[in-house]
Order: C-alpha cells, then structure tokens, then sequence
C-alpha cells in the first residue's frame, strides 16, 4: 500500500499505527503525516522521516488516506476544518470511539468513503486486533489490507464496534492487569520480579499461540494440563471459587455498559 496516509491526532493509539505501517513496509515514514497541537512531543518522529505538521489542513490535502484518531468531543470541530477537502478520492478511516459512521458522514459536505475500524496499542509491533466496518466495500478493501499487515482483522456489524472496542481495545488492559498478577504470584513463591514477569509473559504468548495455531478451544488446551487430583485443577477450582471468571465477566460488561451509557447521552 504505498499510498500517502494522514494521521490527524497523533496521540499513543496514532502513533503506535504509524510505527506499526513502517515496521511493515506498508509505506515509507516520508509518505505519512502526522498531526497534533504540541508536535513537540512527538518530535522524534521527525528525525525518523516522519512528517509533522499543526495543521490538518495540510495533513489532509497531501493525503489518500486520512485515519482519524482525535477524542471523540473533537470530531466536529476537524472535520469542519477540512471537509472542503474531504471528496471520494480519499479514504477515511475513524478510529474515534463511539462515533458512528452516520455521525461522520453528517459533520461532511461531499461524499467521502469511511470506515470506522478499532483496533489496539499492539497495532506497533504488528499484533493489534482490528475490528472494521463500512457499507463502501473499495475503502473497507483498503482499511483491511492495512490493518492486516498489523494484526489480525475481523469485518464486523458496525452495531457491533462499542463491544470490539471494550474486547479487543479495553482488553489489553484486562490482560496486563492479569500479567502484573501473574508476576505477583511468582515473586510470592520465590523468583525475582523480572524472571517472573518473563516467565508470566511468555506462558500468556503461549496460552493464545496455542488456541490461534491448533484452533482450538481453551477448554481443549486446559484439559491437556489439568490432571486428576494434580495443582494444576486445584489452583483452577480454587480460582473459580473465588470468582476469576466471573471477575472478568463483570469486568468487560462494566465497561460495555460505561460506553453504551456514554453514547446514549449524546
């Protein structure tokens, strides 16, 4: 995909895109753009041959492809700054939370294509898993070609894209949080903190690797561990006596119903 792409809102989430785009080869860091109020934060990014710019205008008039990544409350005001520039020869794709497809082409003039697509942090090192949606099948060819450079990607029901956003964005904090317990633990039984978290953290790469390659279910996975009358059932039971599932059900649906509540009072 050589195509010139604009970042306009280059915050932790855009920039972990652009790296994630280079590191692939997708374009070269020269054909992408990227914005914010303070570039100064992000000034590193220009001695990598990254272009930076305060201004979305010029962000958007170089581009082919402009991904949104601003706060949602800042939707308006950019795409009123630079929908005379926005027609069907470019490609938007929003990774704005909460915003829906409808909502964007409503805040434009002239017809563009969009895509709304979340994906997460790991987008950088080419792990991220995006979910992505959009009525217009050439610009969701182009969102899914790029997105599949960087992860895993899955088209789904734009109905759909609140409860992505809380398993496959949210999720990666729901995960670490189980890593940085995982490393407690193993500091309680008696390895320092950083041979517990390697061990914590390649146990959970190889948790996921073996569900992806064998496809397979976890159930299948953990009967391969779970002895009769071994630890490994016992510290299960044990956690489920406790409420681990449950905890984490719970977990996912509270912040399901934190966006859900948050869209409806727009």
């Amino acid at each position: 995909m050589k195509k010139n792409i604009s970042i306009i809102g280059t915050g932790n989430l855009g920039r972990s895109i652009a790296e994630g785009i280079v590191a692939k080869n997708l374009t070269g860091p020269n054909q992408i753009t990227l914005t914010k109020r303070d570039i100064s934060t992000i000034s590193d990014l220009e001695n990598r041959g990254y272009n930076l710019t305060q201004s979305n205008l010029i962000a958007a008039q170089s581009a082919d492809v402009i991904l949104l990544c601003v706060q949602p409350n800042q939707v308006a005001e950019v795409l009123e700054e630079i929908k005379e520039l926005l027609d069907d020869s470019k490609l938007l794709i929003s990774v704005v939370t909460g915003v829906s497809i409808k909502e964007l082409t409503s805040l434009m003039e002239n017809k563009i294509p969009v895509v709304r697509a979340m994906p997460n942090t790991a987008i950088s090192i080419g792990e991220s898993m995006t979910c992505i949606s959009s009525a217009d099948k050439e610009g969701l060819e182009i969102a899914k070609s790029l997105f599949d450079a960087l992860g895993k990607t899955l088209i789904i029901d734009e109905k759909l894209m609140q409860a992505a956003t809380v398993l496959g964005a949210s999720g990666i904090a729901f995960f670490m949080r189980y890593l940085r317990a995982a490393t407690q633990g193993g500091i309680q039984m008696g390895f320092d903190a950083a041979d517990a978290q390697m061990i914590a953290m390649q146990t959970a790469k190889g948790a996921a690797s073996l569900v992806l390659e064998n496809e397979s279910h976890p159930e299948v996975e953990i009967d391969k561990v779970t002895t009769p009358q071994g630890c490994t059932i016992e510290g299960l039971n044990e956690m489920e006596h406790k409420g681990f599932s449950s905890a984490l059900i719970q977990g996912i649906m509270t912040s399901f119903f934190r966006i859900t509540k948050m869209k409806s009072k727009e």
